[in-house]
């Protein structure tokens, strides 16, 4: 499949457990090692990673400094290091980590939402290209992650591309959200140092404003997003947020590839995190998991059905529709274990319903990844019903321990649960397809009959769930095809410029 090492470089605005905010920084945390364990017979990957260096994260060795020009005046970029170690079966390898520190914009607290934001990404992007020839390191890939990253693939072409140690690189960009843009007022061309003509509609304007994201969008070789229901999605109007015209401009471009989930993190047979550890074999111990749920979060002890919801608290979740429904979920006699934060609308409806079904709703509202992992193992059902979901990660960690998905179809719900169909005895979850509260309390209802009237047969289910791979093994797979592709789209560019 593949005939040579590739090395790669993957760059991103956060890196678990370094830096973490959302999905993002699961995904860049454990794809690298599913890459750097997957080599083949003789052919190995050279695969590291690029983030800031954020207050907090602890990498004291020093490899190289050097200046980089912001709209004329000067800044630092300090080079430090740290690595990751992989596993995968026997396979083992290690992943360095480059942290690119500058006290000016990294030594504050939290990694987003800060005015200068604009400034602090593009002095990062342009850091990690001007390190390469410091580190005597020439990536095949450069794997871009989201708006902070797409300047990068501007940059590349706009100011390196002719230097012969940049002229092979290609650029993969991957969009994790669409709806998180970058977008910025048109004098940060000058922090970029480019002028005017990059300012157009074929170009990163977007609407009288640069985009960052447009940036990526625009000039990297290869897209793509993390579930192949989102890439298709994204072309359309109705999910492309004013960006599908150009996503079907560049469609032969654009791919979808699953995200996986860590196996080593996300293992019920291992798990410290859970009351009580167990198999797909063992799949009774779960109840202990529930029990210690219902205990840590004062609800009643019973059988009753329990439903978590591990979640940012924000619009794209469809947490409007538990809220619109929630009475008539509630009077079904089940319990609601819900952990998030978010929009003050959002907890302030959730903490309404605790008050009101007391006993009944379990809420903790915060960021609790311990806690999170409980509720994954001492629920019966995970209910995500989101308005758009570029991929999910819940619905695959729910999953592996066992707990059965309710979902709305879209994005990667979609691409990872089927509804269940007894008579066929097919499928993994309970799916609802149109955006509304009725059609979310029938998939709810649905699931709950299911699971009082034929406890067996959800047994078997629950097995069968645990069992799906949902590995980072066959996405890093797919993933080195795509850097492949990428690689065709820019060789024969390199090779007529020589």
């Amino acid at each position: 499949m593949f005939d040579r090492s590739l090395k790669v470089l993957l760059i991103s605005p956060e890196v678990s457990p370094l830096a973490k905010v959302g999905g993002l920084a699961d995904v860049a945390g454990s794809l690298p090692k599913a890459l750097a364990t997957l080599g083949q017979g003789e052919i190995s990957h050279d695969i590291r990673v690029a983030l800031p260096r954020y207050k907090g994260i602890d990498a004291r060795e020093y490899v190289t400094d050097f200046p980089v020009q912001m709209d004329g005046r000067q800044e630092t970029a300090v080079i430090r290091r740290t690595q990751f170690e992989a596993h995968l079966g026997v396979a083992q390898a290690v992943v360095p980590v480059y942290l690119v520190d500058n006290y000016h914009y990294f030594n504050r607290e939290g990694i987003y939402a800060h005015g200068d934001d604009a400034d602090r990404f593009i002095f990062f992007s342009k850091a990690v290209l001007e390190m390469l020839p410091r580190l005597n390191f020439q990536p095949d890939i450069l794997h871009l992650n989201d708006w902070q990253t797409g300047a990068v693939a501007l940059l590349l072409e706009a100011r390196h591309r002719k230097n012969p140690f940049y002229e092979r690189m290609a650029t993969v960009f991957t969009i994790h959200n669409l709806q998180y843009q970058g977008n910025f007022d048109r004098s940060i061309l000058r922090k970029l140092g480019l002028g005017e003509e990059y300012f157009h509609p074929e170009g990163i304007e977007f609407y009288g404003q640069v985009s960052l994201l447009k940036a990526g969008l625009v000039y990297a070789q290869v897209l793509n997003t993390v579930s192949p229901t989102y890439a298709q999605e994204i072309k359309t109007p109705a999910f492309g947020e004013r960006l599908d015209g150009l996503l079907r401009r560049r469609a032969s471009d654009l791919f979808g590839v699953l995200n996986g989930i860590n196996y080593h993190e996300f293992n019920p047979t291992s798990d410290p995190r859970i009351a009580h550890n167990y198999s797909s074999e063992t799949i009774g111990r779960k109840k202990d998991n529930k029990r210690a749920l219902q205990e840590e979060l004062g609800l009643a002890i019973s059988d009753a059905p329990l439903v978590g919801v591990v979640s940012r608290l924000v619009s794209q979740k469809g947490l409007d529709l538990i809220s619109d429904a929630s009475q008539e979920i509630m009077e079904k006699g089940v319990q609601l274990a819900v952990l998030g934060t978010g929009d003050p609308h959002y907890e302030d409806s959730f903490r309404r319903l605790a008050e009101r079904y007391p006993g009944q709703v379990g809420l903790r509202i915060g960021f609790n990844s311990v806690l999170a992992q409980r509720i994954y193992a001492g629920s019966d059902l995970f209910l995500m019903p989101s308005r758009f979901e570029p991929c999910g990660l819940g619905q695959m960690i729910a999953m592996r321990y066992g707990t059965i998905p309710i979902v709305r179809a879209t994005g990667g719900l979609a691409d990872t649960v089927k509804d269940y169909d007894r008579n066929h005895e097919t499928g993994n979850g309970f799916v609802f397809v149109e955006y509304s509260p009725q059609a979310l309390l029938e998939a709810v209802s649905r699931a709950i009959r299911f699971y009082r009237e034929n406890p067996e047969e959800w047994q078997t289910l629950a097995r069968k769930v645990m069992e799906i791979d949902h590995s980072w093994a066959k996405s890093g797979a797919n993933y080195l095809e795509l850097y492949q592709t990428a690689l065709q789209r820019i060789r024969p560019l390199a090779e007529t410029a020589d």
